[in-house]
């Protein structure tokens, strides 16, 4: 074991190392990698030392330097140092998290490190945090005990008789919503014809007037209005401040989706972007995004406690620690055996501190400004107000501008991918890693621009 887990992280170490000067593309076509890993099923045992051979050599050709600084597609950030050797940590002492019978150390982390979080997004104390794979389970978690609040009140208990005969809820959520909060509603048996679409301003916020309107316009009951913290094409973010009284004024739950817009909060310069968070009832935010963790690691984010713990929570005669008085980590999410993911985010906050989260979030909306700038100089049109770290641009007609996206991509100085924004083809950068510079911005804009130039 002692060899076998040296030899992976120093694999993985020269790896991370040589990030900055590899393409960011991968080297082979998905046909080859695929055929790297082929092979009939094998019928006998391999030693663990030559399988690790095999992986490292058929792995090589097919990955993708998601962790580099010149990735720029999909809004993920590297992971930390900290929280990488954390991770590597979290797989050899392979504890489950579900409660701390099976792990005091992973339930304690997750406890400090979802206090942390919550403080540094500014929202309630005491709120509870659901550690999960991302912003999709973090909005399905928040939208169900959403679900869960709105029914009680109306006399429904959806966990007991389901939603066949329920009163009718209805969703309110902006016209320019993620598309993980329809797969949510789906889901949870919510379906997505329930949503009534409010329209949005200019950069894809929710227009708050058009909100006014539509929460008028349905009938009383039970309600949720969906607002959203980061548009994934524009990162513009909704008006909490003036939305969530309006939906509070028609008895409504209100579930922020912030997977990496909720980020804002934890920078001075940009926390107004957020301002009034604390005021709704559930978040859901990414880890693996702007606070550079490693992959699969959200957070499901409720100001309720008990309230989500009824929605999420299950006990059984087997389960020793289960339906304790204070809830385990397993109450806050739809899963029971999960790897620890607390030891990364803890070891995440604690090497970057307060004052680190915020010159991360602050310094990569400066980059994607400085991208921006340095697009729109050499041509380009820019789509959006580039208020956070999001950046739309675009080089005359669709056609030319898919182009440039391919040219880049095959290129391999940087990576970023297109978008269909309000009927017109967008290039779509989204800056995150930590390790990003200002030379790096400089050298992605001028490979944009030799590809813009051939096209």
């Amino acid at each position: 074991m002692d060899d076998l887990l040296a030899r992976a992280a120093g694999v993985a170490a020269a790896y991370r190392a040589g990030l900055a000067a590899q393409p960011v593309r991968a080297a082979l076509t998905d046909d080859a990698v695929r055929a790297a890993f082929d092979g009939p099923l094998p019928r006998t045992p391999t030693p663990a030392a030559e399988v690790v051979e095999e992986l490292i050599a058929a792995a090589a050709g097919g990955l993708v330097a998601t962790a580099g600084p010149r990735y720029f597609g999909f809004v993920v950030g590297g992971a930390l140092a900290s929280s990488t050797a954390a991770e590597v940590l979290a797989a050899g002492w392979d504890q489950n998290a579900m409660n701390a019978v099976l792990s005091p150390a992973g339930a304690a982390a997750e406890a400090v490190a979802g206090r942390w979080i919550t403080e540094l997004l500014g929202l309630p104390a005491g709120a509870t945090v659901g550690f999960v794979t991302g912003g999709q389970a973090a909005n399905t978690v928040g939208l169900a005990a959403a679900r869960h609040d709105v029914l009680a009140r109306a006399g429904w208990d959806v966990e007991r008789d389901g939603l066949a005969g329920a009163p009718r809820v209805r969703v309110v959520a902006g016209a320019e919503r993620h598309a993980t909060i329809d797969r949510a509603l789906r889901l949870l048996g919510l379906g997505t014809a329930a949503v009534e679409e409010v329209a949005p301003d200019a950069n894809g916020a929710i227009d708050v007037a058009d909100l006014r309107r539509v929460l008028a316009a349905g009938p009383p009951g039970p309600l949720i209005v969906a607002l959203q913290s980061g548009n994934v094409n524009t990162g513009a973010c909704d008006d909490l401040r003036a939305a969530i009284p309006l939906a509070r004024e028609h008895g409504a739950w209100v579930h922020v989706d912030g997977a990496f817009g909720l980020w804002a909060g934890a920078s001075p310069a940009h926390a107004h972007l957020v301002d009034g968070v604390e005021l709704a009832d559930s978040w859901g935010c990414d880890g693996h995004k702007w606070l550079n963790l490693p992959y699969d690691c959200g957070f499901a984010i409720c100001a309720h406690p008990q309230t989500h713990v009824a929605a999420l929570s299950y006990t059984a005669a087997y389960l020793v620690g289960s339906g304790s008085a204070q809830p385990a980590p397993g109450d806050l999410t739809a899963e029971s055996s999960r790897r620890a993911r607390g030891f990364a985010a803890w070891a995440a906050v604690r090497e970057l501190g307060a004052d680190g989260v915020a010159d991360l979030v602050a310094r990569c909306c400066t980059l994607a400004g400085r991208f921006a700038a340095g697009l729109a100089a050499g041509g380009a049109e820019i789509g959006n107000d580039v208020v956070l770290n999001q950046v739309l641009a675009r080089f005359g007609d669709d056609a030319r501008t898919d182009a440039v996206i391919d040219a880049v991509q095959r290129d391999g100085t940087c990576w970023f991918g297109g978008t269909t924004w309000r009927g017109r083809r967008w290039i779509r950068v989204s800056v995150s890693n930590a390790t990003t510079t200002e030379r790096d911005i400089d050298r992605s804009v001028a490979a944009v621009l030799r590809a813009a130039t051939a096209a």
